[in-house]
């Protein structure tokens, strides 16, 4: 009899594409972003290697935080991938918009819920 592999639980299935991404390209890093309703700052907190990203967020929605990853690319380069970004917050305020000359290639949103 083979076992059944668990299924995934609901962080670990919304944070599939993101680690689908961070290991395709090992190059990737990921800039943090933290904020809410009172506002965001616009430079990263800090820049986290491909293989880090998806551990480091695993933990903070574990935590309760609220998140979106997007991976992003350059407007001049609108089809080439230039990193992911992870935006934290923890109250009910939406996600920043993206920065101008940035163009988001995929994203999702975590609101806590499963």
């Amino acid at each position: 009899m083979t076992k059944r592999k668990p299924e995934p639980t609901p962080i670990e299935a919304f944070l599939a594409p993101l680690a689908r991404h961070a290991s395709r390209n090992r190059e990737i890093e990921g800039l943090v972003f933290w904020g809410g309703a009172g506002g965001w700052d616009p430079t990263p907190s800090e820049a986290l290697e491909a293989e880090e990203i998806a551990f480091y967020a695993e933990g903070l929605l574990e935590d309760g935080f609220r998140m979106r990853w997007t991976l992003m690319a350059s407007a001049a380069t609108p089809d080439l991938p230039d990193h992911i970004r992870l935006e934290f917050w923890q109250d009910d305020s939406p996600p920043p918009p993206l920065p101008a000359g940035w163009r988001g290639l995929e994203s999702a949103h975590w609101t806590g819920e499963a």
